[in-house]
């Protein structure tokens, strides 16, 4: 029987795995998934390592969502597959998204990468790392993100028909997690000092009817709210058609469930509405913002839109734009379309040209920064909670239970005379405010 020591020499003996993630924050909660598997391996393991090792094994995981991910993806494969043929690297493996939709594809143009996997493919993954899938470690993660902050996935894939998407190609259909799976991961995750959960999905609402038979959002809210260090759950992803009322009930009983609500609607013009084929018109889309606010006064409400799809007239984005104007969102993100291949909306022509697309995107945004900068003024004095997410300059960085990591506004404190621990909920007193930024001074 090996010792301790022998053991950790072995292990020390064996190529560091250094994973690299591209894309959304559902690929940020696979590759977690994945280190915690190679760790509990103990593999040694490491996250976008800035100096590599000759006898790293590179995994690359990939976006295939639209044009630019795509090429990004690309780009960071043959980076790492010429730093393999140099000798910089040991091998270089690929998997998520990309290496879903396109696996012959870049077999054939990119011959050096050792293996591809696709989204759901992780047990042959680790094999060829030389490491066993372990069941007992459900739930456990290796974070990249900050510690106190997770990804929380509670499902796969999706059933949708919009006719942009190229998620369920590279995804598959929607799959539920169980609510007992989901709280003993949240109870781990809170155990490790994660103070806040932000539920993602491809579609949140959807939760439950594949495994339960019915939508359960609402009802693994309360679970997860009940778990206890978990102080703010956040959801993010939801679609519009077929939305639960029942979870916004959940947000106005529960104080640890923020008053956030991520619902990307993609458009407003009932023609475009169609063609995408969300199952929603634009008067039921009004009128679901209207009862989400009703029933939730305070609420913040962020939402993505798609700027140049087949077929937009003038009219159409005029009537779009008007809509954005005088709904006010809170957040809102504004993408160019993206052609992709295999979807519905492939069979039409990609009728407006890039630089229209890229015009329209250009207004929305500006229109929204006004909005942004508007609502933000009216913060001006105001006490807010904060959780800080860094130091960074000058300031200590944090985040209203308005504002999502990345996406949103960010509060801004000065270090000099200010003092706040990273991980930690501070008051702050927001003293200015600018168009996507909040300054302010914790409250002594």
């Amino acid at each position: 029987m090996k010792t301790k020591q022998e053991k950790q020499a072995a292990v020390s003996r064996e190529p560091r795995v250094n994973v690299v993630t591209l894309g959304c924050s559902k690929n940020i909660h696979d590759s977690e998934v994945l280190m915690g598997q190679l760790r509990g391996n103990q593999r040694q393991v490491v996250h976008e390592a800035e100096r590599l090792r000759k006898d790293d094994i590179v995994v690359i995981n990939t976006c295939g969502f639209i044009d630019n991910a795509k090429q990004e993806s690309i780009d960071t494969i043959l980076q790492y597959s010429a730093l393999k043929e140099a000798g910089k690297v040991g091998k270089v493996i690929v998997t998520g998204c990309l290496s879903e939709r396109y696996k012959p594809e870049l077999a054939a143009e990119i011959p050096h990468v050792d293996a591809y996997f696709g989204t759901n493919d992780l047990q042959n993954l680790l094999g060829t790392i030389g490491a066993d899938y372990k069941h007992e470690l459900l739930g456990e993660r290796l974070l990249t993100t900050p510690s106190h902050f997770a990804y929380f996935k509670i499902a796969e894939g999706c059933n949708r028909p919009c006719s942009f998407c190229a998620i369920p190609l590279m995804r598959g259909k929607h799959v539920s997690k169980s609510m007992d799976d989901l709280v003993k991961e949240a109870r781990l995750l809170a155990k490790n000092g994660v103070k806040e959960l932000i539920l993602i999905a491809q579609d949140l609402t959807y939760y439950g009817l594949d495994i339960y038979g019915k939508r359960n959002l609402a009802d693994l809210l309360r679970r997860l709210s009940d778990v206890e260090g978990i102080e703010w759950i956040r959801l993010q992803y939801a679609y519009p058609s077929g939305f639960p009322m029942d979870i916004l009930d959940v947000m106005n009983e529960r104080e640890n469930i923020c008053n956030y609500l991520d619902m990307p609607l993609q458009h407003i013009s009932d023609p475009m509405l169609r063609s995408m084929r969300r199952g929603i018109t634009k008067q039921k889309t009004i009128d679901l913002v209207h009862a989400i606010r009703d029933r939730v006064p305070d609420i913040a409400l962020r939402t993505t839109l798609i700027c140049g799809y087949p077929g937009e007239t003038q009219a159409d984005f005029d009537e779009l734009l008007q809509w954005v104007t005088e709904t006010r969102f809170d957040r809102l993100g504004c993408f160019t379309y993206s052609h992709e291949e295999n979807t519905h909306a492939y069979e039409l022509a990609d009728d407006v040209p890039e630089e229209v697309k890229a015009d329209r995107v250009a207004q929305i945004m500006d229109v929204q920064q006004g909005i942004s900068y508007a609502i933000n003024q009216q913060k001006v004095g105001q006490v807010y909670p904060v959780l800080i997410d860094k130091v960074e300059g000058a300031y200590f960085v944090g985040r209203t239970a308005q504002d999502s990591p990345e996406v949103d506004n960010e509060v801004l404190i000065p270090t000099e005379d200010n003092y706040a621990a990273t991980g930690r909920f501070v008051d702050v007193r927001i003293e200015r405010a600018e168009d996507f930024d909040l300054y302010g001074s914790i409250v002594k």
